[in-house]
């Protein structure tokens, strides 16, 4: 009850901050028109365009969306370019291609020389904000470094959920929350010009809309989450219509990817490249209704979104683009190649000519990858093109759909085909070629805070990001005869998330029964049974799990836990050495290693680990409480009693703090102190057991 009375609070909550903002922006003047347009980026996380009425769906779910589709050009056939958050959202705002900017995974910092629409515009005077819905795209958190790069404001501050808060508290926010946020900015800000990116999360799983679309879509709850998405939406666009800023603003609205609901045996995403998770919804409200009600039928990629944002925008287009302007499409424009260079030269990609949309449609190539599969479990990577009639899946086993008669991709042309498939093979390592960078991927240093945090957003992720993966087995598996191991992890990953373990462990069991040289999968099923503190039975599949991926650091840090509650302090304390070698600014792993020290009455060397801890994060409790009892152990009252002082601070209704300072001040000879210490100790105990 407790947790269904916070969340109904957090809903009337929002509702009320959008309310209230809209209500006030009635009684302020409009803001007066500004030369450049302001720009407004919408990402929609994990929604597929079957689902939408401008794309022809018959649900109802989008009439907010489908009202400003009215209002827009709208691109029927758009793709993304790759089927993962934060990658996907690199393409969208760089304008260029996975293989060129390297963001293919968690974790991997943009790099700084690459065109970056936030950076571009607030160089041009914009104001610049982003709002988002999720840890998944948080500098701070590491899941996105670099994303914070030509904003003025990032609002994301998310963190790993403490036992005593729902996902909503830490690692996601509602849609509803999102948009309030941006409105408060927007509030101050709406003079503009101003560049806005606001990203809503609530199409990825779990889908757990809130009322009364949990009701109403309770045998669907993914339809729930758009549904939820649009009205929230609305509130957005009515508070612009309000502000007289929705008419001059230029509004790109897009999904990053779709989800697999189950089709070609997905159920999310990240690892296939059929449209289930790569046809997106896509449409560009210009300024002044230009071009409103226009339907464009070419293809049209992600990487094409910042140029023509650019383009909208009068802002010359940087030569590193990849991308298109889609703008050509929709109407005849001049071309805006830089002096002394041909198109080929600026961008990697031939541009479709200008045309009218009477005119036939031109094949526009639409490319698309997945490394998720060969970073992740060490199979094949997956690379996808779209051209002519045709999608093409490079894989070990290749894929060839002829799109004009089989639009679901169950029909595999391929051993049929064979002159079309080594055609097609051959023009997709080609593009590939031409579209990568020659500079070497970025290293990324191992986080194992980032895979916890990846975790609980379900997918599958281990404290290695570096491009090479070192220790997995390259097995070279095509992911067709593996989706299912995807889809039980994903389970179990869920599951372990809700605290709900005992469900976690049978299908994290049934995993290595499918798939034994997984060592993610005893890394996750350890976890699940130290957590039910089963002890000795998880030490042999830590042990394994250490065994099959030594270079990674969050088995042997999960081996010393185990090992530490059945006693063996000693092995404990290798296991854990090691991990803080390798993960120095881990501060759980020293402050577990300084534990095991002092329980093997290594006092010395206690010390200075939970000094180290604290260095890390000030503000940590049992880092300040367990030095504070160290150094008085050790003789050192004096030393002890400003560190049990900012524990008894930090967590002023713990008696910890208060007994042990008791002690400190006992040695010190200070008996008042000691006695008022104990008082408040006892105190803390009492209304802790009522």
């Amino acid at each position: 009850m407790l947790f269904l009375r916070r969340r109904l609070c957090l809903v009337l909550l929002v509702a009320c901050t959008i309310a209230t903002t809209v209500a006030e922006s009635q009684t302020k003047s409009p803001p007066q028109k500004t030369a450049s347009p302001n720009v407004i980026l919408i990402t929609l996380d994990t929604t597929r365009a079957d689902r939408m009425g401008f794309l022809g769906s018959k649900r109802g779910l989008t009439p907010n969306l489908d009202a400003l589709a009215r209002q827009s050009v709208i691109f029927t056939r758009a793709y993304s370019q790759v089927p993962l958050t934060t990658a996907s959202h690199a393409t969208i705002l760089t304008g260029t291609y996975p293989q060129f900017h390297q963001v293919n995974d968690f974790g991997v910092p943009l790099a700084p020389g690459l065109p970056y629409g936030p950076d571009i515009f607030h160089s041009r005077g914009y104001h610049t904000a982003a709002f988002v819905g999720s840890l998944v795209l948080d500098p701070e958190t590491r899941s996105a470094p670099g994303f914070e790069r030509g904003f003025d404001t990032y609002d994301a501050g998310f963190h790993r959920r403490r036992p005593d808060e729902d996902r909503y508290q830490a690692i996601e926010r509602r849609g509803g929350e999102v948009i309030g946020h941006s409105l408060a900015w927007l509030t101050e800000h709406h003079d503009g010009p101003f560049f806005v990116w606001i990203h809503l999360y609530d199409a990825h799983d779990p889908y757990d809309p809130p009322e009364p679309y949990k009701t109403r879509y309770a045998s669907t709850p993914y339809d729930g989450e758009i549904a939820y998405d649009d009205a929230a939406l609305g509130q957005f666009f009515k508070w612009l219509r309000l502000r007289g800023l929705f008419d001059d603003s230029l509004i790109a609205l897009m999904a990053d990817h779709g989800e697999g609901l189950g089709d070609h045996g997905e159920t999310t995403h990240g690892i296939f490249l059929y449209d289930e998770t790569i046809h997106v919804p896509l449409l560009f409200k210009l300024p002044r209704g230009r071009s409103a009600g226009s339907r464009v039928d070419e293809r049209a990629g992600l990487v094409d979104v910042l140029p023509t944002i650019l383009d909208a925008a009068g802002i010359e287009v940087p030569r590193q683009v990849q991308g298109e302007s889609l703008l050509t499409l929709i109407r005849p424009v001049p071309s805006k190649t830089k002096p002394g260079a041909t198109k080929s030269d600026a961008n990697p990609v031939a541009a479709a000519p200008s045309h009218s949309n009477d005119r036939p449609a031109n094949d526009r190539p639409a490319y698309a990858e997945s490394d998720y599969p060969h970073r992740t479990f060490g199979w094949s990577s997956l690379r996808s093109l779209r051209t002519g009639k045709y999608l093409f899946v490079d894989a070990p086993r290749k894929e060839l759909y002829d799109q004009s008669n089989d639009p679901n991709a169950t029909h595999n042309l391929s051993g049929s085909s064979a002159a079309v498939t080594n055609t097609l093979a051959s023009q997709l390592d080609a593009f590939r070629e031409k579209t990568s960078t020659t500079k070497e991927a970025p290293k990324v240093a191992a986080d194992p805070g980032l895979q916890e945090r990846l975790n609980a957003l379900g997918y599958v992720a281990t404290d290695s990001t570096s491009a090479a993966m070192p220790g997995i087995k390259d097995t070279g598996a095509d992911p067709k005869d593996k989706v299912e191991v995807v889809n039980l992890l994903h389970r179990a990953e869920m599951a372990k998330e809700e605290t709900h373990f005992q469900e976690a462990v049978p299908l994290l069991e049934k995993v290595i029964e499918l798939e034994p040289s997984l060592p993610i999968t005893y890394l996750q099923l350890g976890t699940a049974l130290t957590s039910m503190h089963e002890y000795e039975r998880a030490l042999p599949i830590l042990r394994k799990a250490v065994e099959m991926r030594p270079d990674l650091t969050v088995p042997r840090y999960q081996l010393g836990s185990a090992l530490f509650e059945t006693g063996d302090f000693a092995g404990a304390a290798v296991q854990f050495e090691t991990t803080v070698a390798r993960s120095p600014n881990w501060p759980e792993a020293h402050l577990s290693l300084a534990t095991a020290y002092a329980r093997l009455d290594r006092l010395t060397d206690a010390i200075p680990e939970y000094e180290k801890v604290i260095a890390i994060r000030p503000k940590h409790y049992s880092a300040h409480l367990l030095l504070g009892r160290a150094l008085a152990l050790s003789g050192n009252p004096a030393a002890a009693v400003p560190n049990l002082l900012a524990a008894a601070e930090l967590q002023p209704k713990s008696p910890e703090p208060h007994r042990f300072l008791a002690d400190a001040y006992v040695q010190l000879g200070q008996q008042a102190d000691a006695d008022r210490e104990q008082a408040t100790a006892q105190r803390l105990l009492g209304s802790r057991g009522q």
